[in-house]
């Protein structure tokens, strides 16, 4: 997974990032499968340390654009999770109370406490995506929305939370496809909305934007990864890999209980 992982400070081009690599799914169909149940049952044991430890918290951030496969990641990478300690934040147009704050704080208000695990569906890059790409905020404030961001992930790494973000990475061609079945399909055709249509006639703009987002918010406290994302098993795999990964390597354990259990008798 490391070659997908954003080095700080490192140049980005999207375009050397094949959005149809199969490198986390090499096997067949039904071994993909296999793997992805076996490596959920694995995220579901070591999130129930996650929360009885609760000694850490997890932020998962889930960019993308339209139709990458946000909502299709948390149900099928989530599935077998308890969702005792796991939440998921939805962001939308802020409302004028939210407007009236620092674009940061409805954000804040929603990162996980210990033992949580948080899952940011879009996130506050937003704030530096769609309104870069519309004008409502000039290069000078992105410049600044960058670097508070960066100071933003710094203090929540600081206080314990472990941030992992994943930008799902697909084609035109794909996205186009993906439109095009819910349009075509009556049981998605509630999913699809007008405005996806107007945002795909800005896609050179949003991939620059996202460009400049990945290179300057991915450090060594919150790394992004580019997840090749036109296959939705790889795409599913490889976040369900880099998470297993990140929480085998905290080493939790379950707490030690303070009550002496030889001396309890349950009639």
């Amino acid at each position: 997974m490391e070659k997908f992982r954003i080095k700080p400070d490192k140049k980005v081009d999207l375009s050397k990032f094949d959005t149809k690599d199969r490198s986390a799914s090499p096997g067949t169909k039904q071994q993909n499968i296999e793997m992805l149940a076996k490596l959920s049952n694995r995220l579901d044991e070591l999130q129930d340390v996650f929360y009885g430890a609760s000694a850490r918290k997890l932020l998962i951030v889930l960019q993308g654009m339209d139709t990458s496969g946000k909502d299709g990641t948390i149900r099928h990478v989530f599935k077998s999770v308890d969702p005792l300690g796991l939440r998921v934040a939805n962001f939308k147009g802020p409302t004028d109370e939210e407007k009236s704050h620092d674009f940061l704080w409805r954000i804040h208000r929603h990162v996980p406490a210990n033992g949580e695990i948080v899952i940011f569906n879009r996130s506050h890059y937003e704030d530096v995506l769609i309104t870069r790409v519309h004008g409502w905020i000039d290069k000078k404030e992105v410049k600044r929305r960058l670097r508070q961001i960066n100071e933003f992930e710094s203090m929540l790494a600081e206080n314990g939370t472990i941030l992992c973000k994943f930008f799902l990475h697909i084609s035109k061609d794909e996205q186009k496809a993906r439109l095009q079945e819910r349009l075509s399909n009556p049981d998605k055709r509630w999913k699809f909305q007008l405005g996806d249509v107007e945002e795909r006639k800005y896609w050179d703009e949003y991939r620059a934007a996202y460009e400049d987002a990945l290179e300057n918010t991915s450090t060594k406290c919150a790394p992004w990864y580019v997840v090749p994302a036109d296959s939705k098993t790889n795409r599913n795999l490889f976040i369900s890999r880099v998470l297993v990964n990140t929480l085998e390597d905290l080493k939790l354990t379950y707490p030690v209980s303070e009550i002496d259990v030889q001396s309890i008798v349950i009639d």
